[in-house]
């Protein structure tokens, strides 16, 4: 019988290692995060990391995981290598699959005005702004051109459910379709549930659709950001979540949040009504820089320091509230957790290299125009058709996905290449947002030392490592996040 042999008792003679691809950054104190090209991590301190570099390190267990996590390597191994081009290859296996996501905005009527709505909003009788069947059947026919094995269909509005005849109808010859193309289906409402009723909720549980909406936290806030006739969507919101759970399932629903100037001092009354309605994840998302957003009056009034203060007492909620039996998730945090603590990609668009537009989404607007991103439609209100690549009525599928519009701005969003992207320690682990930079800087890289993207991320991959490296709970949380 063979006795396996611990990694740290395998001693590692003085000098006798060579480095891998690695990147590192000091946390203060002590310690110093080092990151291989796909994320696998270490944590040393600053005489361990000068010992390695200068060979002098004698420290067996520190060399041991550094080994493991295919960090160093020993003279002539080629295993660690070429274990590291499989890992980094499966974190990229979704590329072939191309776009998975079609978002089709069904119409730009609303009966709601959003403080922070990034949309030209249509008032409810304002028909011509609908989707037609016909812009929708071509719509459909691109859609299932993607070679993706998984489609999800997702409707957007405006209000989505102001022209729910279409939504009804694209459900059904979506599944029609999908008798020839045997793809995975999949089907989305993103709804404010202020029209809710049982017609939808009956269409919903027959057709397997789930429905995504919009809550900001306790009444006061949400109302006074999501306005609509009779300052009752907070209430109608409310309902609409505790019948789709009671009628359809727990988790048939979800809700998303939008941080404004308001919401900056109340992060924990925001994640404990998600826990009061059986909601168990909260999204703790900034303000997008697009549409109306980007007036102050539109709840913008903050930089990103201030909203990572708030990102920050809003995660050690929702650590605390697990702590106590209180089942929650942080999402953006799970999503980055997959990326540190495993070798998946759990491909959300924000957070991919290259980045996600077009290869992650497409959206259909309502008159037939197609983009790369939800964002690069709302550009598209403001004016900037950077980001449209086509339309139903003209364009291929071919035109679409090899237009220049998408291909030059994914070329230069590859973070391996990417000015200080690639020398940072959390590259593996972040994304590039051409559509973000675009907007801001008006270049699709961006100066990374004076991007809110990069500034931003950067502070909640921080916030997560710190609160992995000083509470084992935390760290055991984020582990199960990551393997959810």
């Amino acid at each position: 019988m063979t006795t396996r042999i611990p990694r740290a008792a395998v001693a590692v003679d003085r000098g006798r290692w060579e480095l891998l691809p690695l990147r590192f950054h000091r946390f203060g104190g002590d310690a110093i995060l080092l990151t291989n090209l796909v994320g696998e991590h270490a944590f040393v301190t600053e005489q361990q990391f000068s010992a390695v570099l200068d060979g002098t390190c004698d420290d067996q267990a520190v060399l041991a995981e550094l080994r493991a996590k295919h960090l160093i390597r020993l003279p002539g191994e080629q295993l660690p290598a070429e274990l590291l081009a499989i890992k980094l290859r499966t974190r990229l296996r979704r590329l072939p699959d191309s776009t998975g996501l079609h978002m089709f905005v069904v119409t730009l009527r609303c009966e709601h005005t959003c403080r922070y709505c990034q949309v030209s909003r249509q008032s409810s009788a304002r028909s011509e702004y609908d989707m037609t069947e016909e812009a929708a059947a071509k719509a459909l026919r691109l859609a299932f051109l993607s070679p993706s094995p998984h489609l999800k269909i997702e409707f957007q509005g405006g209000e989505p459910l102001l022209n729910f005849p279409l939504v009804q109808w694209v459900t059904r010859q979506a599944k029609q379709l999908n008798e020839d193309y045997g793809k995975q289906l999949a089907f989305v409402i993103t709804t404010n549930l202020a029209l809710l009723d049982e017609q939808v909720l009956d269409f919903c549980s027959s057709e397997d659709i789930y429905l995504s909406t919009s809550l900001d936290g306790p009444q006061d806030l949400h109302n006074g950001n999501r306005r609509r006739p009779g300052q009752d969507s907070w209430q109608r919101t409310v309902d609409g979540i505790r019948a789709i759970q009671d009628q359809l399932g727990p988790d048939r629903v979800s809700a998303l949040m939008t941080t404004t100037q308001a919401s900056l001092d109340r992060a924990e009354e925001i994640i404990d009504l998600y826990a009061s309605l059986g909601l168990q994840s909260v999204f703790l998302r900034p303000i997008s820089p697009y549409g109306f957003a980007l007036r102050q009056r539109g709840g913008a009034g903050y930089d990103v320091r201030r909203w990572l203060e708030f990102y920050e007492r809003g995660l050690d909620h929702v650590i605390s509230l697990n702590k106590r039996g209180v089942p929650m998730v942080e999402t953006y945090a799970a999503l980055i957790a997959k990326k540190m603590f495993s070798n998946d990609d759990p491909g959300y668009v924000d957070l991919t290299s290259p980045a996600g537009i077009g290869l992650g989404a497409l959206v259909y607007n309502y008159d037939g125009d197609v983009y790369a991103s939800d964002e690069g439609r709302m550009l598209a209100e403001m004016n900037d058709h950077t980001f449209r690549l086509g339309n139903v009525e003209t364009s291929s599928y071919a035109d679409i996905m090899l237009s220049e519009k998408l291909l030059l701005p994914l070329e230069q969003s590859l973070t391996l290449s990417a000015p200080m992207c690639s020398t940072c320690a959390f590259e593996p682990y972040c994304g590039a947002d051409p559509v973000f930079h675009h907007a801001t800087m008006n270049d699709f890289v961006g100066h990374k030392a004076l991007s809110a993207f990069c500034q931003r991320n950067m502070g909640v991959f921080t916030a997560i490592f710190r609160r992995a490296l000083d509470d084992p709970y935390a760290r055991d949380l984020f582990w199960r996040w990551a393997y959810r």
